[in-house]
């Protein structure tokens, strides 16, 4: 029964880290981040100071072994960083298309602003219908 708490508890904070991530947004986001590496680094060294803490951790929650919980939560990190990764391509994919569209907007020759004027259309070819009209009269 202990391992289906741990296991919503896990469920639950990827889908946190999901939620957040997909909605956040600017300095508060870039704060937040910034706090979880510093809980992070924070939990680096008392685990070297202190690396039976994980297992007594692992064993409240339901988990057998330290390294399992340290697994869990990598994997839980991890997902966080695809999502954040996802993002950002996404955006700055978005950003270069916007530019290559003004780029090719600014780039067109204006008529009548210093610009040679557009060279006339080719003439077309006649259709076939055109031509049998010709052979008809």
């Amino acid at each position: 029964m202990r391992q289906l708490g741990i296991q919503l508890i896990l469920i639950v904070g990827v889908l946190a880290v999901a939620w957040r991530l997909l909605i956040s947004y600017g300095q508060k986001a870039i704060a937040l981040r910034r706090l979880g590496l510093l809980a992070l680094a924070a939990f680096a060294v008392w685990s070297i100071l202190d690396p039976q803490i994980w297992n007594e951790i692992a064993g409240f929650v339901g988990i057998g072994r330290g390294a399992d919980l340290i697994l869990y939560g990598l994997v839980v990190a991890f997902f966080g960083f695809v999502a954040t990764t996802f993002r950002r391509f996404r955006d700055l994919n978005n950003r270069y298309t916007r530019l290559a569209r003004r780029i090719a907007l600014d780039e067109v020759p204006r008529p009548g602003h210093g610009a040679p004027p557009l060279p006339p259309a080719p003439p077309t070819p006649p259709t076939t219908s055109t031509v049998k009209a010709a052979d008809a009269d």
